[in-house]
């Protein structure tokens, strides 16, 4: 099969009323608007309102933190070398990290401990990681970034994901979205090379009924067509899941439109087993991937029970591996 690079000139000339391929992250309201998300979740009387309000605390920090922080844009040599090879424009996952991102790390805990959102608990994990040496929060970093969950602290992970966040969040805010490559792996980010978390059917303008996978990173928006599998591009046993009415007060023959007119729905791929969450902002306007996919655990719940798995866990909420008996 021959290979089709667009180069950043092809981009440029392609038909402007075609459905936009991508959605960069605005960086005045990245996380800001997960924050008010997270807390408007919390307080629909979700299991896990406290974490979601913890978490709508490090997202506030983090949208403050980049309102001041800056990563070093890859060189232009860089960026082309990526394009003519159809890879990542700026990949997580590489040897030239810049050590910046530890700084975001402490920048991050100074903000939440300010906000006095520390319970006893959590104040002793700050102070971990505040004494954890560079080379042990490198592997961590890279330990989330390639997904080795038996080497990840389920506890750290969230924060440490929280600046790996501002740092591709920022790259991306300020990459011109003509320079991002075609990339033919499917569910991956053409930015940053993570994998989305969920995925959104949004509303309004050039985006009006087109559906967008997240990335659990960088925050960018990639099109994906809404017939396929977001996590392997098959068109076949594509079905989608609900929460189940049965605690309703509705009558047995109202449930299922109910579950038809749910805001949150999983997407399962019989082919290579996965679901992502879907949402839908024509059913919920205020409604962020990122979000609403950590406030409905239920969900996963449910979807581990028919016999599918995740296609890419959440940076904020990490499971706790079994022990090794032996």
């Amino acid at each position: 099969m021959v290979q089709r690079i667009v180069e950043a000139g092809q981009i440029e000339s392609l038909d402007p009323s075609a459905i936009p391929r991508l959605r960069m992250p605005v960086r005045a309201a990245a996380f800001s608007a997960r924050a008010a998300r997270l807390l408007q979740l919390a307080e629909a009387s979700n299991p896990i309102a406290g974490y979601l309000r913890l978490m709508a605390a490090l997202a506030e920090a983090q949208q403050r933190v980049l309102a001041n922080f800056e990563a070093p844009m890859p060189a232009r040599e860089s960026i082309e070398l990526n394009q003519r090879h159809s890879m990542p424009i700026v990949p997580a996952l590489s040897d030239t990290r810049d050590p910046a991102w530890r700084d975001v790390l402490f920048m991050l805990l100074d903000d939440i401990e300010t906000a006095g959102a520390l319970t006893p608990p959590l104040a002793q994990l700050v102070a971990r990681l505040r004494a954890t040496e560079a080379a042990a929060l490198d592997a961590q970093a890279d330990a989330i970034l390639a997904l080795r969950f038996a080497e990840i602290d389920p506890a750290a992970a969230p924060f440490i994901a929280a600046a790996l966040q501002v740092v591709w969040t920022d790259l991306a805010s300020r990459i011109d979205m003509r320079d991002v490559p075609y990339l033919d792996t499917p569910g991956v980010c053409p930015v940053c090379g993570s994998v989305p978390v969920a995925s959104i059917v949004r509303v309004g303008g050039a985006y009006d009924g087109y559906r967008f996978v997240q990335c659990g990173l960088c925050a960018t928006e990639l099109h994906v067509v809404r017939a396929k599998c977001s996590n392997c591009d098959s068109t076949k046993g594509i079905a989608y899941h609900a929460i189940s009415a049965a605690d309703i007060d509705v009558r047995e023959e109202d449930r299922a439109e109910v579950a038809r007119r749910a805001p949150l729905k999983a997407e399962s791929c019989d082919e290579c087993g996965t679901y992502r969450k879907i949402g839908y902002q024509e059913k919920a306007y205020d409604f962020e991937p990122f979000a609403d996919d950590l406030a409905s655990l239920t969900l996963d719940l449910l979807m581990g029970d028919a016999g599918f798995r995740r296609a890419a866990p959440n940076p904020w909420l990490w499971p706790e591996q079994p022990r090794d008996e032996r």
